[in-house]
């Protein structure tokens, strides 16, 4: 794998994000990351992940699969995609971003989102916050105005092999924190970041490229 922040870190396809079997199984690694937040760390010179913040949505000895919370696409919103599936969109769904999940499996779509919502045999529920559902039935029931209370839709997730992402926190590739939902789905985009840091109690001036662990 290349170094931290001198070149493409390298993300896998999970067989199928929605049924990894084993996600509550974490022996080989003794720390359970699920639905924490992953903050990248200065001098990640890899484009798609710089001042990244990743939602966590399920880790294992098996893997780990993600979603980027605030980088939104630039060429799609909600309402473009729900025309694009056929499905009527409302005023408030129509102005609402589409998020680059990550770069793997970017033709396909994930909502995270708040934890009372979900769909019998389509919802991963990650705790009693968050949630994600991979369904046309979230979009359908966002687009109609009940869908769940607070939701990010995106394109794509970032997955790591077994004890790949281990491997990239240990060369201090990342820092990890508890997420919220006024993180996670109200802060601004740009702030979001500097929230995530500002959890841990750390400003990113304390920060450098060659990083640290918190």
């Amino acid at each position: 794998m290349p170094e931290p922040g001198r070149g493409r870190l390298r993300h896998k396809p999970l067989a199928n994000p929605l049924e990894c079997p084993n996600f509550t199984d974490m022996e080989s690694t003794g720390t359970n990351l699920t639905g924490k937040l992953l903050i990248a760390m200065p001098g990640m010179l890899d484009p798609r992940f710089d001042h990244s913040v990743v939602f966590i949505c399920a880790h294992s000895s098996e893997g780990t699969m993600g979603l980027v919370v605030n980088k939104p696409a630039s060429d799609i919103s909600l309402g473009d995609l729900l025309q694009q599936l056929g499905i009527p969109a409302g005023a408030e769904a129509s102005g609402q971003p589409i998020f680059y999940g990550g770069p793997v499996e970017m033709g396909r779509g994930f909502v995270l989102h708040s934890g009372e919502y979900g769909v019998e045999n389509g919802t991963l529920k990650v705790n009693d916050a968050f949630a994600m559902t991979a369904t046309r039935e979230v979009l359908e029931d966002i687009s109609r105005g009940n869908g769940p209370r607070a939701s990010l839709p995106a394109l794509g997730y970032s997955g790591w092999g077994p004890g790949q992402l281990e491997s990239e926190l240990r060369e201090n590739a990342w820092l990890t924190s508890d997420a919220d939902q006024d993180i996670v789905f109200e802060t601004a985009n740009t702030g979001k970041w500097e929230a995530a840091l500002a959890k841990l109690g750390i400003s990113p001036l304390m920060l450098s490229g060659e990083g640290g662990r918190a």
